[in-house]
């Protein structure tokens, strides 16, 4: 059971991404300039771009906004230089965490996070520690109430999905990153709704977390994805659907 899918859930239940828009949109900000500055300000030949302008629209993030972070990026504005690095290290029960961090000022932002991990419950660990868990996937959760079975998987097979789960309530397809967007288009136009989609780090396997361990690793959740400079958290952590609903509500 997915632990990633079943917190991006909650999130979207909880209305979190309503709550915090103003710091949804600076974190994709902070991706599009990125991108931008990387791989150029033309979309159609800087996929990363892309997904970043698709994340943006899905937040109603204003057509002149997601236009100035480009400008930034290529350089024709002035703006903030941002650094993006990953942070690892480990929650309750060894749960392994990997954070994408975008900055611009790299032992600020160290420092906070280590406080943040060692207020609750966990602590830091050295580069390489558990990145080494995870892989890059294209990432779609969809509600059983969205769609059956039968009908995703052949959406899966024939738009080059890797695989779909049952993950409880929901199904995960996960894809190449380089297959997302044409899995994601493909599952919209069949008329079915994500409760989530994104390319994340998805973990090779998963600790299931029960009881105490269960409430201070969603307390570090939050707290790491409360931090301006935290643009994603990654973790291998799974919990029983009820109890997440309870300890995240």
């Amino acid at each position: 059971m997915s632990g990633h899918s079943k917190w991006a859930t909650i999130k979207h239940k909880k209305g979190a991404l309503d709550a915090k828009r103003g710091k949804i949109f600076t974190r994709l900000i902070k991706e599009i300039s990125i991108a931008a500055k990387n791989g150029g300000g033309d979309p159609d030949s800087n996929p990363r771009l892309r997904g970043a302008i698709v994340a943006a629209k899905a937040e109603n993030m204003p057509a002149d906004n997601i236009k100035r972070a480009i400008q930034r990026g290529t350089g024709e504005l002035p703006g903030a230089t941002y650094e993006e690095f990953s942070l690892e290290g480990y929650g309750p029960g060894g749960v392994a965490v990997l954070l994408d961090i975008n900055t611009d000022n790299r032992n600020r932002t160290v420092s906070e996070i280590r406080h943040c991990f060692g207020k609750n419950g966990g602590n830091m660990a050295e580069a390489g520690a558990v990145s080494w868990m995870f892989h890059k996937k294209g990432d779609i959760v969809i509600p059983k109430s969205a769609a059956k079975e039968d009908d995703l998987m052949n959406i899966v097979l024939e738009a080059g999905g890797e695989d779909l789960n049952d993950d409880g309530e929901n199904w995960e397809i996960l894809t190449a990153p380089s297959a997302f967007e044409t899995v994601l288009e493909a599952v919209k136009k069949a008329g079915i709704e994500p409760a989530s989609s994104s390319v994340a780090m998805i973990p090779q396997n998963y600790i299931k977390l029960e009881g105490q361990a269960a409430n201070t690793m969603i307390r570090l959740m939050e707290a790491l994805e409360d931090q301006d400079d935290v643009q994603n958290v990654h973790s291998n952590f799974d919990i029983d659907q009820k109890l997440l609903e309870e300890v995240a509500g």
